[in-house]
Order: C-alpha cells, then structure tokens, then sequence
C-alpha cells in the first residue's frame, strides 16, 4: 500500500521561511499561486516578457517578475507551463539563476524522468502532482476541502526536501484530502500510457469507430452521435463518483449485460497485446523521444493530425448538435 500523507504530516511554516515562484500561470500555475497565497506563502509568478496572463495575475494580488527575476528570488521554483517547454526554459532562464540548496518542482515528471531537464546536483527536486484539473484545484481549496496530490523525490541534497514537498502540497490543499508517495518514474510512465490508452487515445479511438460503424450501416449521424458520443458523459460521471460498481447498479439490466458480455469481446487479447506494447513505448522512451523530436520540428505532425481530425463528420454532426443544448458552453 502507498504512504499517504496528511495536514497533521505536514508542517506549513516551512514554507513560510522561503518564496515560491510559480512558473507560467496557466489554469494549474494559477490555481497553486493563488492557494500558496490564500494560505500565506510567499509567492512570486514568473512570465514571459509580454505574456497575456500577467494583468490577470496582478489583478489578483500576485506579484509577476520575468522568469528570470522570479528564479533568483526564489528557494523553490515550480515549473507549470507545458512539458515541451520545460527544457529550454530550465536551462536558458530558471538553472543559472538558482542556488545551492534551492529547490526545482514540477506537477508532471516528463521532462525531468526523460532527461529533458537535467537539474543541477546541488538542489532538491521534487513533485507535487494534483489528481484534477487546475479549475477543480482552486474551486474545492475555496470550499474548504483538496484535490489529492501525488508527491515523489527525485533528488533529496538538503535532506528535508519531502518535508519541503510537503509543506508545498499543505499550501495547495493537497494534504487535506490525502498525498500519495510515488517515484518520478511510476508518475510519468502511468501518466502517459492512461492518456494513451484511455483517456485520450482510446476513448476517442473508440468513440470514432463506433460512430464511423453505424454511419456505414445506413443510422442517421445524429443518432450516431447521442449514442456513441454524447451519452458518454452520462457514463463517465457514475464511474468518476462510484467506479465500475455503481455505473453498472445505475444502468439498465439491459445495458449491463451488454457490458459485460459484449465488452470483452471488443477489448480482446489482441487489444491488451497493443496496450503492453504501448507501455513498452513509454517505458522505453520511444514514446518521449518521439514527442521531442516532434517539438524540435515545430510539431508538423500534431498539426496535419489536427487538421485531419477537425474535418472528421463526428465533429461537425456534433457542433450542430450541441448548439440545442442551451446548457452548453462552448
């Protein structure tokens, strides 16, 4: 069973003897700021010169610096802007201006697990992972309660970097709904491969191939659509509350047996064979230098891809659809 840790586990006022700079002040760098603030940390946001979220962070009470000023005023830096960026970022602004005994921090280990960061071997580096979308991070930390967080130790010099680490998730909220102990390489690998194989790739994977199978046999798109697509949500939110337990009380009889009978005929052997050899990729690096390569050319293939996918009739099917929908916001 995993540690985890909770407020009584954590001791805040670690991190009120230091000054986080948050790097990037997106939906997660936004959220963590403002939770470290809320909580009395001392918190600076680091941006590129002429970036678009400097007046909104201003407006709400945060200090902005460039990346560099940030860095360098800073015992802990945490990255959050996206994972393709890490590198250059880290070694161009972030690593010349941090000292010994600093600390870097990231919320995803890509860059650090894969070789994409290579931090210096004077400083802590750690990881506090919140399991939910920066938006949910914020809204639930307001409401008194956390998102759990993931925390993993990838370099300890100081000797105190998971007591730091975990000051940090007290700071964001994390420790009052559980932080669970973890490597780099358990987050990133497991990371990757849900995304891959369910989140993203299979459920879209998925939902396409339904759709394309009963538009091929003479249905009506829009039928397609309700079935294949929309009435996912549904689905999604029994398994997200209860798992596979109460979607399956909540469904009909019907839909059930179809479950469990049909399911695994379509995820087969064949299908789990796929998934290992996915994993393999992301276990072997193949996958992360891959995705490297593809940022070094300015992402050509992404694009095409795209493109490509927002041609698909699925996707015009379903925007004529969701304009009935007035509870929608697109």
């Amino acid at each position: 069973m995993a540690t985890i840790y909770y407020d009584s586990d954590a001791n805040f006022d670690l991190l009120k003897e230091r000054t986080v700079a948050i790097i990037g002040y997106g939906a997660q760098g936004r959220a963590q700021a403002l939770n470290l603030q809320d909580s009395g940390a001392n918190v600076v946001v680091g941006l590129y010169e002429g970036s678009r979220s400097k007046e909104r962070a201003e407006a709400e009470g945060i200090t902005v610096k460039t990346v560099e000023e940030a860095s360098a005023m800073a015992d802990i830096v945490q990255i959050l802007i996206p994972d393709e960026k890490h590198s250059a970022v880290y070694r161009e602004q972030i690593a010349p201006n941090m000292q010994e005994g600093n600390m870097l921090m990231v919320s995803h280990g890509f860059s650090v697990h894969f070789g994409q960061i290579v931090p210096a071997d004077n400083i802590d580096v750690t990881m506090i992972a919140p399991k939910g979308p920066g938006s949910l991070v914020r809204e639930v930390f307001e409401g008194g309660g956390g998102v759990p967080c993931l925390i993993a130790i990838h370099q300890d010099t100081t000797g105190a970097a998971r007591d730091i680490a975990l000051a940090y998730a007290r700071g964001i909220g994390g420790t009052r709904a559980g932080v669970m102990e973890t490597t780099f390489r358990e987050e990133t690998e497991t990371d990757l491969f849900g995304e891959q194989a369910v989140l993203c790739g299979g459920t879209a994977a998925l939902i396409k191939a339904a759709f394309d199978t009963l538009v091929e046999a003479g249905y009506q798109p829009e039928m397609a659509y309700f079935e294949c697509l929309h009435e996912l949500k549904l689905i999604v939110d029994l398994l997200y509350t209860g798992g596979l337990s109460k979607m399956r009380n909540d469904i009909s009889n019907t839909a059930e047996y179809g479950d469990l009978t049909r399911g695994p005929q379509l995820i087969d052997d064949d299908v789990r064979e796929k998934m290992r050899q996915i994993l393999k990729d992301v276990q072997g690096g193949v996958f992360a230098r891959e995705w490297v390569l593809e940022n070094q050319a300015n992402q050509p293939v992404l694009q095409a891809l795209r493109r490509q996918e927002a041609a698909l009739e699925i996707e015009e099917v379903g925007k004529n659809l969701r304009s009935m929908m007035s509870w929608l916001d697109e």
